[in-house]
């Protein structure tokens, strides 16, 4: 059976007092819950408070975007060797916003993650259809789109402890949420994508959700067969919340 995961994505949020606030709540509360993988993306700037906070626990930090290369004249990035100094395990790939706002297209999401297996650290794959993207009944072709491209890049093998995070663009940060049914259908989708290329690797692989996951309706989709944990926003800024959610995939 695969094992549950909640990660909290904090975005560019929290001052270092907010952070480190933060941080020991859920550092205290998430001792209930070791039967699940808990994992933070703080801000860069958080890292090594996380990594004072966490090192001792089982809760996880990681980065929210990584360079393709290991060092180099490349203002504002930061590496990959970088964010293991910082003891992270884990880095976000291809989130939505980096998408979006920083016009990251498939090429370099997948070279990132390719950048992310070398250099030692689990990529979390964001994958995701826009709103006019679902309207249009293209949702599956851009995720599948999404997927072939990394895979042409790396070998199926590391996808057997690779984790994929579904975020239906719509639904981050509107308030909105897919139903239940309708993100156990798109994971459904990914898994068979994953599965074509391996059933070991389909099964081994863990899906999360991430669109708009708070506490009153995480356990609903966490009861879906193909979805496996989710990747929180704006909830897992917020320990009580974040918390409630790992209850949640628990119980």
């Amino acid at each position: 059976m695969r094992k549950k995961m909640v990660a909290g994505n904090w975005k560019m949020f929290g001052l270092r007092k907010e952070a480190r606030a933060l941080l020991t709540d859920i550092q205290q509360g998430a001792k209930a819950f070791d039967a699940i993988d808990i994992v933070v993306f703080p801000s860069f700037v958080h890292l090594q408070q996380a990594e004072m906070t966490l090192s001792k626990t089982h809760v996880g930090w990681g980065g929210q975007n990584l360079s393709i290369g290991d060092s180099g004249a490349f203002t504002g990035e930061i590496s990959g060797p970088m964010l293991v100094d910082y003891g992270c395990r884990y880095v976000l790939v291809g989130h939505s916003e980096r998408r979006l706002l920083f016009h990251e297209d498939l090429a370099l999401v997948a070279a990132k993650f390719k950048a992310a297996l070398q250099y030692g650290l689990q990529p979390v794959l964001c994958v995701g259809e826009t709103h006019a993207e679902r309207e249009k009944n293209t949702a599956e072709s851009v995720i599948k789109q999404q997927l072939e491209s990394v895979f042409e890049v790396v070998s199926m093998d590391a996808f057997k402890q690779v984790v994929i995070a579904y975020e239906p663009v719509w639904a981050i940060g509107t308030g909105l949420t897919a139903t239940p049914d309708q993100a156990q259908a798109m994971h459904a989708f990914i898994r068979q994508q994953l599965t074509q290329h391996g059933v070991e690797v389909g099964n081994a692989a863990r899906i999360l959700y991430g669109g708009s996951v708070k506490a009153d309706n995480a356990k609903n989709l966490f009861a879906m067969p193909d979805i496996d944990g989710a990747l929180v926003g704006g909830a897992s800024l917020n320990a009580k919340s974040f918390l409630a959610i790992c209850q949640a995939a628990v119980a």
